[in-house]
């Protein structure tokens, strides 16, 4: 990718919804020998920042996976370092949120939280609800199939007998935003890994081998410029596009 990313990106090339897994914290730690905790650490600074970017760039939600159902399996020590990671996000960070006119909102389950942690999400989401910036949505406890599944219980309890997209689209995590336009996953992954299975349908894919803590401004600028490039379809041929979209 030339030099020159920057000058060619505007408001206008730009997705209005980024879906993260933010992958690589304990390798980016492991390679400098250090704690696996301390990536996680580095990671929660690489949040901040690509919040800013996004801002800056235009767009309106950033969804990230910060804890998924299957990392209670993570070593006990773990764990409990990424719950006080996680409290001291909301207790201090949502503040700058505030601040900056932007929303947060932590979907997932919330069974197995503590009470400390579920006080701090609802007051960081009560302070920022009535904002109108960037949307910062995090997925903590979250999983695609749990996600469908307890929207269809839902309809289930409200006697829906024929469920539609629509009635499952209002009862999903995420209900309410529009499906992510790029979807971002760092680490050198190539896969969604149970993240946002319906939200994702014809979400473009990139794949880096940037370590998330290392995702800065020109990473993310290189990650604008593919999606840029792309020619976006959502099942259709290039014959039964709208004139302006196949030109790109």
């Amino acid at each position: 990718m030339k030099s020159s990313t920057q000058t060619i990106l505007t408001h206008t090339h730009v997705p209005r919804h980024i879906a993260v897994i933010m992958d690589g914290n304990g390798r980016w730690a492991k390679k400098r020998f250090l704690p696996r905790v301390m990536g996680h650490k580095r990671g929660l600074d690489a949040l901040e920042n690509m919040v800013g970017y996004c801002a800056d760039a235009g767009v309106e939600y950033l969804t990230v996976f910060a804890f998924s159902t299957e990392n209670w399996r993570r070593p006990q020590e773990e764990v409990s370092f990424l719950m006080g990671l996680f409290l001291q996000a909301l207790q201090k960070q949502v503040k700058r949120l505030h601040d900056n006119n932007m929303r947060l909102k932590v979907i997932g389950s919330r069974e197995r939280f503590n009470a400390e942690i579920l006080r701090g999400i609802d007051e960081a989401e009560a302070l920022t609800a009535a904002n109108t910036g960037l949307t910062l949505s995090i997925a903590a406890d979250y999983g695609g199939r749990w996600d469908i599944l307890q929207a269809a219980n839902k309809l289930i309890a409200e006697g829906v007998s024929e469920i539609g997209e629509e009635d499952l689209n209002r009862h999903l995590m995420l209900g309410g935003a529009p499906e992510p336009d790029l979807f971002i996953r760092t680490g050198g992954e190539t896969r969604i890994s149970n993240f946002l299975l319906w939200q994702m349908a014809y979400a473009e894919l990139y794949f880096t081998d940037t370590l998330w803590p290392d995702f800065d401004r020109n990473a993310f600028n290189h990650a604008l410029a593919s999606f840029r490039l792309r020619e976006r379809r959502f099942g259709r041929t290039s014959e039964q596009l709208p004139s302006e979209q196949q030109r790109g």
